[in-house]
């Protein structure tokens, strides 16, 4: 992940519960290296055969699960797509509906 990119997204990551006082470990992992992992994913591997250079695969779904469940796995790629894409056709890709989109 780029610095451009993370910029465009570290601010949807929730913070941490020991960071912000409730309570709790520190997390053994930064949410840059998740996202890195998670990126990888989608390229098609199995949790499963996840290089070593990244967390343990069980730590990275568990932090894609939490980030899906919230929403923020749909943000994350709607942020990084329009910094790609630029803001105008990303907007006008989700105004259009979904049987309308050319393949």
């Amino acid at each position: 992940m780029s610095d451009a990119e993370w910029a465009s997204v570290r601010d949807l990551l929730p913070v941490p519960a020991w960071l912000a006082g409730r309570g709790g470990r520190p997390e053994g992992y930064c949410h840059r290296q998740m996202i890195d992992a998670v990126r990888y994913l989608v390229d098609g591997i199995k949790w499963r055969a996840m290089p070593s250079d990244f967390p343990p695969w069980p730590r990275v779904y568990a932090f894609f699960a939490r980030w899906r469940d919230a929403g923020l796995v749909t943000e994350l790629h709607d942020r990084l797509r329009e910094a790609v894409r630029g803001p105008r056709v990303a907007a006008r890709s989700r105004a259009r509906p979904s049987w309308t989109r050319s393949r």
